[in-house]
């Protein structure tokens, strides 16, 4: 125990000469490290055929560049928009797999047989109908905290499963076939044999959500987050409007998942209910807590630990999920906090005060 002990007191020594340097860098190092970083993440399918590092990124059995797609920017869009939610706003969601269902299904309907309209007009709408689904649950239920909020949730994701399931137009157990594809960019094709363009598409979603996501972080719309995650009374004593507050973060985070499940529905070109159980919510609210709750930063790392290791380990076939399930383990056995844990933020009473008034308005 003692010698675990060492290790995460070493693991958490080095964290912190990381950041130490990181900060001390001038903003024209940082900005080209960032530039080099983008690079790198579009780069990523041919990650297998660098030396010295393509034996540890590479997925046995399947191409890395499906792996990429289908598990690894799938789950990152989503423990994005998760992490609005628990981390931001610290609310407990069981059900998020029902937004995520809720986008592809919104793609699925409105460019197959039933409207054949194109993917580029129905991601639009598949996001805004998730939006007005979060809206719609969020508003009777948000009232509701904890373990209570929690199983609401829960239920919701069920429903929408069960729902799909049993709805005809929805096409039943029989699910949805023919879903349109985006359309061609340049020398782009969004084919079926290459992947590759579907990845630097999801990439470049998971940037523009990454930027409108922190700048509202960063507005007084995340301050009032942040204070109705640490003591929700407390911050309707100084005036935030908890109910508004937690619906926009409800909103927004059923958004993300509905942009995540179009972008998977253009890939696969098919849907059914079974794409969408339980199971899927809970991976979901793993990688938002392996990360680390209420950092970005630490919501991306974890869906990318989360959908890439068990594709990492695969030649260990049924026991596959023992050794993620392992990793998982001693991640929180060294970083209970998560990989990247959320910033303690320090202001002078000034600032804090300012904000307070800010935030109450």
């Amino acid at each position: 125990m003692s010698q675990l002990l060492n290790l995460r007191m070493r693991f958490l020594s080095l964290n912190a000469d990381v950041q130490v340097r990181w900060k001390s860098m001038s903003r024209a190092q940082r900005l080209s490290g960032y530039a080099l970083a983008v690079l790198a993440l579009y780069l990523a399918p041919w990650w297998p055929k660098i030396p010295g590092i393509g034996w540890l990124v590479n997925t046995p059995g399947t191409q890395f560049s499906t792996v990429l797609n289908d598990q690894v920017i799938i789950f990152v869009l989503v423990a994005l928009g998760l992490n609005v939610v628990v981390g931001l706003a610290g609310l407990l969601d069981l059900g998020y797999v029902g937004f995520y269902a809720v986008g592809a299904y919104v793609v699925g309907v409105l460019t197959s047989q039933h409207a054949s309209l194109p993917w580029i007009v129905a991601l639009p709408v598949a996001v805004v109908v998730s939006m007005l689904v979060g809206v719609i649950l969020g508003t009777p239920t948000l009232r509701l905290r904890g373990d209570y909020l929690a199983i609401v949730t829960l239920g919701f994701g069920e429903i929408i499963r069960i729902s799909a399931k049993n709805l005809d137009w929805l096409g039943a157990s029989r699910g949805i076939s023919d879903i349109g594809k985006p359309p061609s960019i340049g020398p782009l094709k969004f084919g079926v044999l290459d992947p590759k363009p579907y990845y630097w598409l999801g990439l470049t979603l998971v940037f523009l959500v990454v930027f409108c996501l922190y700048r509202l972080e960063e507005s007084r719309v995340g301050r009032a987050w942040t204070a109705i995650r640490e003591d929700e009374d407390a911050a309707e004593l100084m005036g935030v409007n908890t109910f508004k507050f937690k619906l926009w973060a409800f909103a927004i985070g059923a958004a993300v998942g509905g942009l995540a499940g179009a972008h998977y529905a253009g890939k696969v070109g098919f849907i059914s209910p079974d794409n969408f159980p339980l199971q899927l919510s809970i991976l979901f609210l793993a990688a938002v807590v392996l990360g680390g709750s209420g950092n970005m930063t630490g919501a991306i790392l974890g869906g990318v630990m989360v959908a890439w290791l068990p594709e990492r380990f695969r030649n260990f076939t049924d026991k596959r999920v023992l050794v993620f399930g392992i990793a998982l383990v001693l991640v929180m056995v060294f970083r209970p906090e998560g990989l990247l844990p959320r910033r303690v933020r320090t202001k002078s009473p000034m600032k804090s005060a300012s904000d307070g008034q800010e935030v109450a308005q």
